[in-house]
């Protein structure tokens, strides 16, 4: 079998596809994306496919070091996400070829479906405790919030008595049986975080998200010290290297994303890593249906797995389009609150190409907010 050729599809709200074709007529798809930068990640897979066009597809683990390591600049966002892409169809392309479930090449399945848990919003502490009661009236037995929006580098006691508020609200609602997770998104100092996290400590979030920029992942210990809330990283880490520190300074929970962290293979290799390190993973997941597919894959074989985030109700733009991008979107039924595990040959799931085409000539251009201080200054989004 040999890859002939590839179509990349750009499709609302900020997604971009992939699709590999072989000789023998089998299609592989992936999802590279970096969002806001869907075109630069585009122009990057066009040149990894000067090396793919012509190659046999099933000799993964070849092609992901050519196209990680064979250049002379290597790692980061671009490059990674692009070769994450790639490494999700060539795995679609392995399973559909062999009529098995990627989960399966993987080693098999160690549980038998995938916890995940659902957004909750609101600008309201009533509209915050509504949003979480319907994720709960929907089986689901955990939600995710941002406690904040827009911060100052050290906020005022209004804003943080504000923000755990937000969170009391939430966990009032949702009751001591169904887990609260936080997402800081970078938002916080290190001195923030130290300050805010133990007055979060008696609402005992499942655990709080990127506490600190990662560019400041080098002071992440000390943040993992001064709180009884286990602390996770990683959305915008990009290899095993980048997640070398953050689980030697005691992080609980690694989130590396599918469509980031060179897809498949390389997140296997980030979470057999974290295990050795008695370190949970949860992927990051606020993307499109093959991302989705691809992790869920993965969190079918991995044994330190604790939960999947996925994108329906995120925020980011209408995300119910995730479903309508398949023919069929029953593999990503929740059961009270699961995914039961997929059967279907490959990722598990068939991309409804009419559907994708017609997104694609509509296109998309987003683009995250650009967030401004009161003095000005930039803000962390």
């Amino acid at each position: 079998m040999k890859i002939t050729g590839y179509e990349l599809f750009l499709v609302e709200p900020r997604w971009l596809f992939l699709r590999i074709d072989t000789d023998e007529g089998i299609a592989g798809w992936g999802e590279p994306i970096v969002e806001g930068k869907a075109r630069t990640v585009a122009q990057c897979v066009e040149e990894m496919f000067d090396y793919l066009i012509g190659q046999d597809p099933t000799r993964i683990e070849e092609h992901w070091q050519v196209l990680a390591k064979g250049g002379f600049y290597r790692g980061g966002a671009v490059l990674n996400s692009a070769l994450a892409g790639i490494d999700q169809a060539l795995w679609d392309i392995a399973g559909k070829s062999l009529g098995v479930p990627v989960h399966q090449l993987l080693g098999g399945h160690v549980r038998d479906r995938v916890r995940i848990y659902g957004w909750v919003g609101g600008e309201t502490l009533q509209e915050l405790a509504e949003s979480a009661a319907e994720q709960v009236a929907k089986g689901l037995t955990a939600v995710k919030m941002n406690p904040c929006g827009q911060l100052e580098p050290l906020d005022t006691p209004a804003t943080i008595n504000a923000m755990v508020a937000r969170v009391a609200a939430v966990r009032e609602a949702v009751g001591p049986e169904c887990d609260v997770a936080l997402d800081f998104h970078g938002r916080f100092s290190g001195a923030m975080s130290r300050r805010v996290l133990p007055l979060l400590e008696p609402l005992l979030p499942m655990f709080v998200e990127e506490p600190v920029l990662p560019e400041f992942t080098q002071d992440l210990g000390a943040v993992v010290r001064s709180t009884s809330i286990p602390i996770a990283t990683g959305e915008r880490l990009y290899s095993r290297w980048d997640f070398r520190s953050v689980l030697s300074d005691g992080i609980a929970v690694a989130q590396p994303d599918i469509s980031h962290a060179g897809g498949i293979s390389e997140t296997r290799r980030i979470a057999a890593m974290a295990e050795a390190h008695d370190v949970l993973v949860a992927p990051h997941c606020p993307l499109g249906p093959i991302a989705l597919a691809a992790s869920l894959q993965l969190d079918l074989a991995v044994p330190n797995f604790l939960i999947q985030e996925q994108a329906l109700g995120i925020g980011y733009g209408d995300s119910s389009g995730l479903l309508n991008y398949l023919l069929d979107p029953s593999p990503f039924t929740p059961e009270a609150g699961y995914i039961p595990r997929l059967t279907g040959p490959g990722l598990g799931i068939t991309i409804d190409e009419d559907a994708v085409r017609a997104a694609a000539e509509r296109g998309h251009s987003w683009r995250n907010p650009v967030w401004r201080n009161a003095d000005g200054s930039l803000a962390a989004w």
